[in-house]
């Protein structure tokens, strides 16, 4: 994602009208194609697993506060 949202400061440096970035997905969910849990994408930790098992307590990634910067800085901060 780093790379990514280093190459969108390039394109807008070189004029391009860039309107928006969005990550995929903020929070952990079921992998559309395998069904899995166990496949974590998002910047927010869900407690379940493959089954259906756990709290399904959220829990704030290390990913999320590196975002939260990115965002604040407006993609100066990678």
């Amino acid at each position: 994602m780093r790379q990514h949202i280093a190459q969108v400061g390039r394109a807008i440096h070189d004029g391009a009208q860039v309107l928006a970035y969005c990550a995929w997905g903020s929070i952990d969910l079921v992998s559309c194609s395998s069904q899995q849990m166990s496949k974590r994408y998002g910047f927010i930790y869900v407690d379940l697993d493959d089954e259906g098992q756990g709290t399904g307590k959220r829990i704030l990634k290390d990913s999320y506060y590196w975002y939260q910067k990115v965002i604040a800085s407006n993609g100066t901060y990678l």
